[in-house]
């Protein structure tokens, strides 16, 4: 029996519906959206579905019954009312060849073509405003903007005024909603980033961020229950193929690609794309990960010399809204979907940390290259070489291969802050090659640099710069950090290494197995 196809790359609800392929029904979410308020706006991940779900609504104002056969929403909606839909979909409009006033113009003029209308006015607002009233002369229009954001976000990192820019030219454009409130049925806004109520939504204070609401948490991607109920027959089909057991394909599965909450008690959520794509090739890929490169991120946690993101505690407001004159790396982090909220204490603080084995992996190759100079390719190598020397306890071996990476450190990196530097090269390295790495842990005595834990044997590493391999070693010992973890019921090896800012590498280690003191 063949399996239905899968929509990969596909964000056309119709096309979905017509051809076949798989859907998810989320219409539940959609019609307790449009039956709850009028302004909307949901700011999710790239490649989460936020396109389809704005082409999902699109249909459903346009009164296309046929296409929801089966449907949630079915028999709830009343098909006879329909609204005009004015769809903007900012990664589709050429503002980066045309510029953004230009792209912007030219779609508004598009968008009246395709109802019958010819735009008499100028300007971008003076257009939008004119669009909207020839729309809604019969009914009150639908305005759908899918990726409202992306002509600030492609130019961070890169043309940073061409952001400030755009930024303006959008808040302009956004303003005309609240003007033509009389006139609009529906908004819904999605993008990857919030901006502060100051920046793009400063003139349309009746937006509903939905962002973080519990009611819809799960409006995108898949629950376990989604997974299990909507792909039944591709989860014996990998299972079969990849010789595991139904239970054993659905742990792997979970570990790679769930893990994604929007709220803190939600249930957590796959990404779709990187469950369509691994049905369809039946094996475990970095899929969403490799769908865009984090370089202006990357950059950014570079120049701030933050590496590790196993578990963070945030304010609310460190990662809810974005400001392109106060940058937050961790905001970036959670909103582009490479932290996800794992709790809420009472006070309000919120844990982040990686959704799962897929991201975390992808990005630790990519901090791995901007901190310790290892090209991502060679990064597993590097690791896998390491993990070796550590399980065989050949800690020369294990020098060798620290004294090789250091050697391709870029001279830049060590330049500002070599220490920085030298110790997240080695977490990174540990966390990467699968060992259990703990780095500044928490002693009685105080914090010892990095802690490794192999199937033998734990090493508790410390490092120096310009002073010697004993004097890190009996840092170790006066602090006693061995001690915490006697419990282990493993030998603990003292590690003391001492970097050379002259020669921008490792000058000396020494290592002793520690007595129990």
């Amino acid at each position: 029996m063949a399996l239905q196809k899968l929509p990969i790359g596909i964000q056309d609800f119709r096309t979905i519906i017509e051809d076949g392929y798989k859907y998810v029904d989320k219409t539940r979410f959609i019609h307790q959206l449009v039956t709850n308020g009028k302004f909307f706006f949901l700011s999710r991940p790239r490649r989460f579905g936020k396109s389809i779900t704005i082409a999902t609504l699109q249909e459903l104002y346009s009164g296309s019954r046929e296409l929801f056969k089966g449907l949630w929403i079915e028999d709830k909606w009343d098909w006879n009312k329909r609204h005009p839909v004015i769809r903007i979909s900012f990664t589709s409009i050429g503002h980066y060849t045309l510029g953004l006033p230009a792209a912007l113009e030219q779609e508004l003029r598009t968008q009246a073509q395709k109802m019958g209308f010819t735009l008499s006015k100028v300007g971008i607002g003076p257009m939008f405003e004119e669009l909207i009233e020839l729309t809604a002369r019969e009914a009150k229009a639908v305005i759908l903007i899918d990726e409202y954001d992306a002509p600030i976000i492609h130019y961070l990192g890169k043309e940073i005024e061409t952001a400030y820019q755009n930024r303006e030219i959008l808040k302009e454009f956004y303003t005309v909603l609240k003007d033509k409130d009389a006139l609009v049925e529906f908004v819904f806004l999605t993008g990857v980033s919030k901006f502060s109520k100051v920046g793009i939504f400063s003139g349309l204070n009746n937006l509903q961020d939905i962002s973080l609401h519990p009611a819809f948490a799960n409006m995108l991607g898949y629950t376990q229950q989604e997974l299990e109920g909507n792909f039944a027959e591709e989860i014996t089909a990998a299972a079969e193929q990849m010789r595991l057991s139904r239970e054993e394909l659905l742990a792997k599965m979970k570990y790679w690609y769930n893990g994604y909450r929007f709220e803190e008690c939600a249930d957590s959520v796959y990404n779709p794309v990187s469950c369509h794509s691994f049905f369809s090739q039946n094996k475990f890929e970095n899929f969403w990960f490799a769908t865009g490169t984090p370089t202006f991120l990357i950059n950014l946690l570079k120049q701030q010399g933050l590496y590790d993101f196993k578990l963070t505690e945030q304010s609310q407001l460190e990662f809810d809204s974005f400001d392109l004159e106060d940058l937050r790396p961790y905001g970036l982090l959670y909103q582009t979907g490479y932290l996800t909220i794992i709790d809420r204490d009472e006070a309000g603080i919120y844990q982040l940390g990686y959704p799962n084995y897929e991201v975390e992996n992808s990005m630790l190759a990519y901090l791995l290259d901007a901190f310790g100079g290892v090209p991502k390719g060679s990064g597993l190598v590097v690791a896998l070489r390491l993990e070796r020397a550590f399980e065989s306890g050949d800690l020369e071996q294990v020098m060798r291969i620290l004294t090789g990476m250091f050697s391709g450190l870029p001279y830049q990196l060590y330049e500002k802050t070599p220490e920085r530097f030298y110790h997240a090269s080695l977490h990174l390295l540990f966390s990467y090659m699968g060992l259990r790495v703990r780095s500044e842990v928490c002693t009685i005595e105080g914090r010892a640099d990095a802690v490794v834990e192999t199937s033998s044997k734990v090493y508790v590493l410390e490092f120096k710069l310009d002073q010697s391999a004993e004097a890190a070693l009996e840092q170790i010992r006066k602090k006693r950090y061995h001690q915490a973890f006697w419990n282990l019921g493993k030998p603990v090896v003292g590690i003391g290494v001492n970097f050379s800012s002259t020669t921008r590498n490792m000058e000396e280690w020494k290592a002793e197995e520690m007595a129990m003191t």
